[in-house]
């Protein structure tokens, strides 16, 4: 009876470690991220990501809601540190530049216009690929996501089983 104890003891803690210190498993409750990743979709994120590096321009992250950490969301990386984000009639301009970012992923057009933005070192810009939906940056009394409140890159989608795979 002992040596199955000492089995199942085992299991949870292992399950235990992996969950708090390897990944992050994340159910999506809104449509901010369609057709990337859909309403109701369940996710695991790779907390061990940003070890070594940090997050790159349109990695999608889990983080804690800079005006609530005690939600998580999931977005889009559009900002990095130091730079200027503006967008001007649904369109993404970094530095000023005369080129806007790649939209492709987002479903439908973008719409609107926002910022400047300047993120602090140590801090991200959110947008959701759904753009004309989502909860994002824009709206935030927050607007920028610290480097510490980002729990994890979403590395892939286990549910529905008909969509397993990875997310980018």
């Amino acid at each position: 009876m002992w040596d199955y104890a000492k089995i199942i003891i085992a299991v949870f803690v292992i399950a235990f470690l992996l969950g708090h210190f390897v990944y992050i498993n994340a159910r999506v409750p809104s449509g901010s991220m369609e057709e990337t990743i859909m309403t109701g979709d369940r996710v695991f994120g790779n907390r061990l990501a940003y070890i070594k590096d940090d997050p790159e321009r349109f990695d999608i992250v889990i983080f804690k809601y800079p005006d609530d950490p005690s939600q998580l969301f999931v977005k889009r990386v559009i900002g990095l540190p130091g730079e200027t984000v503006n967008i001007v009639d649904g369109k993404v301009y970094i530095n000023d530049s005369e080129e806007p970012l790649d939209d492709s992923f987002c479903p439908e057009t973008p719409e609107g216009s926002f910022g400047p933005y300047t993120v602090p070192e140590g801090c991200y810009f959110m947008l959701g690929d759904n753009r004309n939906h989502s909860m994002d940056s824009r709206y935030w009394q927050n607007p920028f996501v610290e480097e510490d409140a980002i729990e994890a890159e979403v590395a892939v989608r286990y549910w529905p089983l008909n969509k397993i795979g990875t997310v980018k």
